[in-house]
């Protein structure tokens, strides 16, 4: 049964200028996270603030209650994107009675768009 739905759709030049602030990456993604950022540069920092965004929308609470680095986007051996959650995230996800999340991210047009579909019995 599906119980939360997100969508987030991120200006890849928004943040690009964002990453000109030193503190940004460290405050807003998790080391493997920003490894990732290293070598794909700034349409994959959108593409992965996206899909976090994407996934506390399907929470239903936006960040409130949770901070950024619970909710970790990392990518299966297949290469698709898994949200790993922690924290008040993890807790909101159980609160909603869900065990599975499904995430997708996307990118056209100098925009990154993420969608999260959370999945339980």
């Amino acid at each position: 049964m599906i119980r939360g739905i997100g969508i987030d759709v991120l200006s890849v030049d928004r943040i690009a200028r964002s990453m000109e602030n030193p503190r940004f990456l460290s405050r807003m993604f998790t080391e493997g996270e920003q490894t990732k950022i290293m070598r794909g540069g700034p349409s994959t920092a959108a593409g992965i603030f996206a899909a976090k965004e994407a996934v506390v929308k399907a929470l239903g609470t936006g960040f409130d209650g949770i901070a950024f680095h619970d909710v970790e986007v990392v990518w299966s051996v297949k290469g698709q994107p898994e949200a790993r959650l922690t924290g008040g995230a993890a807790a909101r996800l159980s609160a909603v009675e869900a065990d599975r999340v499904h995430l997708s991210i996307s990118h056209d047009g100098g925009r990154a768009v993420a969608i999260a579909v959370l999945e339980g019995e």
